[in-house]
């Protein structure tokens, strides 16, 4: 017997009744944007409506020497979001450093000019010509304008372009990451106190709730065995990351509870299976449970980075890629996993020369992160640094944009790899059937989704007679 959804018996409904198709826009408003808070739901990210969101951006670092984020000598921050609004994008991540926050109480809590910041960073002449050509691309700055506000800039016109902002506690120490040597390794580690990483945690998510598009934070980047101390080395572990990662997710969790927390594994942030698989945390014997996230288990969402160089496949063996990602962690978008959550692909990139639209590792990825129903934000936007590893405007050959951020660096990557991915991911989780379902969900989900959407659509602002009958009908179109 031919099934009917939703769209093949609302049209004779309405002829029946007589209701204009155009009723439900006469009641309900459309959702303001962000429509936040987000939540999670299994393996899903949700807006307030319980629509899904998938998370397509790009890296945007501000946790090097300087702690500014980067490229604002040669651009204005409205004409860098313009750039990633223009590739349909519709996140950033945006990378700071706890050195920052620690400095802000150093000094009274009052932050650092980016003037200060500049010619610290960068000595007298450096700085002083860096801090002029950041002043002419931004004339709203000024010689009071601190580190912080420049944040606060570039979240608001992120906002106005209607881009979600996902904050990345990069580094403790600011500078170029990420290496076992650097003291920014692990919890102990020579500059990654504790007690200074909850802080900044907290610091940065309660001046995040003055923006309207602050949906996520990480508790930290690339959690890796330090190097440069045998005893800390030794409690590099799961039972370890267990306890601060709790630690730092109340930090999040008690500052801004609206937010998303993502929780990054071990080995660079290349492994989370024990979290999915709901496996012992070695040493010890305690699993992972989001109990212990009481009153926010549905606020977590996993992070994982993929590099070809690092990541152990061949980079042209699509299959053994899928299978590294799927075992580490992407097996949580499944019902096999013991512990579902989303997933996002938060760093992965490669050199922008003119070979990359054809490498077979990053086409492997962006095939296969869309085809799973997951997020991912590529390393990343900008051609150049302030300074890096003591260099000054450092070219950043990894970067989308060229040195002086004016346009792509390699236009055919963008046009024919990132650009066509950006428009697969939101085709793919946006079906237009309601009938069907997306990849990677169960006809219960699909089925569950359409009656929220139905639900919100304005349809049961009709009167009371017609509700029984709507209601009647969607148990025998849906079940």
């Amino acid at each position: 017997m031919a099934r009917f959804g939703f769209r093949h018996w609302l049209p004779a409904f309405l002829a029946i009744t007589g209701t204009s198709g155009t009723f439900a826009s006469s009641h309900v408003p459309r959702a303001t944007w962000p429509n936040g808070p987000f939540v999670t739901s299994g393996r899903w990210i949700q807006d307030a409506a319980g629509s899904t969101v998938t998370y397509v951006g790009v890296n945007w670092p501000g946790s090097l020497d300087a702690m500014i984020p980067e490229g604002l000598q040669y651009q204005s921050i409205e004409s860098i979001v313009s750039r990633i609004k223009g590739l349909g994008m519709n996140a950033v991540r945006l990378t700071y450093a706890i050195e920052m926050i620690d400095q802000y109480y150093d000094n009274e809590q009052t932050d650092v000019t980016i003037q200060k910041a500049l010619t610290d960073a960068l000595g007298q002449d450096g700085g002083g010509s860096v801090y002029d050509k950041i002043i002419s691309n931004n004339p709203s700055f000024n010689t009071s304008t601190t580190r912080l506000e420049v944040y606060d800039a570039i979240a608001a016109e992120c906002a106005k372009q209607e881009i979600y902002v996902h904050l990345d506690n990069h580094v403790s120490k600011a500078g170029w990451c990420c290496s076992p040597l650097d003291g920014n390794s692990w919890w102990g580690d020579e500059y990654f106190n504790v007690d200074n990483w909850t802080r900044g945690l907290s610091f940065m998510a309660s001046r995040g709730k003055t923006w309207t598009n602050l949906m996520s934070m990480s508790l930290r980047n690339e959690l890796r065995i330090p190097l440069t101390s045998a005893s800390v080395a030794n409690t590099y572990s799961w039972e370890q990351w267990y306890s601060y990662v709790k630690q730092g997710a109340v930090a999040i969790n008690k500052a801004n509870a609206d937010v998303l927390i993502f929780l990054s594994g071990l080995n660079s942030d290349q492994d989370l299976s024990p979290v999915v698989n709901g496996t012992a945390l070695t040493p010890g014997t305690a699993t992972f449970n989001r109990d212990d996230f009481s009153g926010y288990g549905d606020k977590l969402v996993l992070e994982l980075h993929a590099y070809d160089n690092i990541i152990g496949p061949g980079p042209s063996n699509c299959t053994a890629v899928e299978e590294k990602l799927f075992n580490t962690g992407f097996k949580a978008l499944t019902d096999d996993a013991a512990n579902q959550f989303p997933m996002v692909l938060t760093e992965f990139g490669l050199v922008q020369n003119g070979t990359a639209a054809q490498d077979p590792y990053v086409s492997c990825l962006l095939d296969y992160v869309p085809s799973r129903n997951a997020g991912w934000m590529i390393w990343q936007l900008g051609g150049s640094y302030y300074i890096r590893e003591g260099t000054q405007d450092f070219d950043e050959t990894w970067g989308l944009l060229n040195h002086d951020w004016t346009d792509w660096r390699s236009s055919d990557f963008i046009n024919s790899s990132l650009a066509p991915a950006v428009k697969k991911t939101f085709t793919i989780n946006n079906d237009p059937d309601p009938n069907s379902s997306s990849p990677g969900t169960s006809d219960n989900e699909s089925k569950g989704a359409n009656l929220r959407s139905m639900l919100t659509s304005g349809l049961f602002d009709l009167p009371l007679p017609f509700h029984t009958a709507i209601l009647a009908t969607l148990v025998v179109v849906f079940y």
